[in-house]
């Protein structure tokens, strides 16, 4: 059974303290965030290797094939052990709402790991492409999907990265919550395997990805930095919001007392009670 809703959002809170104090160490603090950036680095390329042979023979399998591999990016983050601003964004904003990081403690938790996650896309991307894990020239089939996804990028409007980023880490975030509520690591990985399937297979923008994505086409000439910077001031706030306020306040409110009620003349009070706070 999973843990109970309220339970986790304790979790949650307690884990953002420890966040908080965490982020006080800021060197250290640094390089685990650059860690998550770089974990998240290894399912892109992970991705763009094994389907960019597929993409270039136009494969309808494409896309399933780039979403059945990305769990290397989250397991990776879980069990490696690393601060990723998108899920920080979740668990930051429940220990706001449960009181146990103050505003400041969220403001500097959500800038050190975003900051670090960059910094650890751009030197793994900087890595793969000084050993040409990608092949080399534009018609290397790694170099020419990473071109293309960063093309299809650019050409969306920026509502469209938000919305897409919202839904993104909709799902990453729910992976992370289930896998904070599942009891076994099995139970785990299987959901975070799940959620990001879905946020791959659906198109959708996840900002710490995005990093590697245009940072390999920057160093290889097929983007430039501003279209990186273009792209995460629209895809961060979408993070944000899909991650942050769509599941971690919402089960954050769901996990908290209901108002008392006040019962008939004769009859017991009824127990306070969080929604979710029985085994489904």
């Amino acid at each position: 059974m999973p843990i109970p809703i309220p339970d986790a959002v304790q979790d949650a809170a307690s884990l953002a303290a420890g966040k908080a104090t965490q982020v006080r160490s800021l060197p250290r603090y640094l390089l685990l965030s650059a860690l998550a950036g770089a974990y998240v680095g290894v399912a892109v390329v992970l991705l763009v290797s094994v389907s960019a042979p597929l993409a270039a023979a136009g494969a309808p399998t494409t896309r399933l094939v780039q979403a059945a591999v990305f769990g290397i990016a989250l397991t990776l983050v879980v069990f490696a052990g690393a601060e990723l601003f998108t899920g920080n964004v979740m668990v930051m904003l429940q220990g706001l709402f449960a009181s146990s990081v103050r505003l400041r403690d969220l403001t500097s938790v959500w800038m050190a790991s975003l900051i670090g996650n960059l910094a650890g896309s751009v030197a793994f991307a900087a890595l793969v492409h000084a050993g040409g894990t990608l092949g080399a020239g534009a018609g290397a089939p790694g170099e020419a999907l990473v071109a293309s996804i960063i093309d299809a990028k650019n050409a969306a409007t920026g509502p469209e990265l938000f919305w897409r980023s919202v839904l993104c880490n909709l799902l990453v975030c729910l992976a992370l919550w289930m896998a904070a509520r599942a009891r076994g690591d099995a139970a785990k990985l299987i959901v975070l395997w799940w959620g990001l399937l879905a946020f791959i297979a659906s198109g959708f923008e996840h900002s710490v990805a995005n990093m590697t994505i245009f940072s390999l086409g920057a160093l290889a000439g097929s983007a430039a930095w501003l279209d990186l910077l273009r792209n995460l001031a629209w895809t961060v706030p979408g993070n944000v919001v899909g991650g942050g306020l769509l599941v971690g306040l919402a089960y954050a409110w769901l996990a908290a007392p209901t108002a008392p009620v006040t019962a008939p003349a004769g009859e017991p009070s009824p127990t306070l009670a969080a929604v979710g706070d029985q085994p489904a």
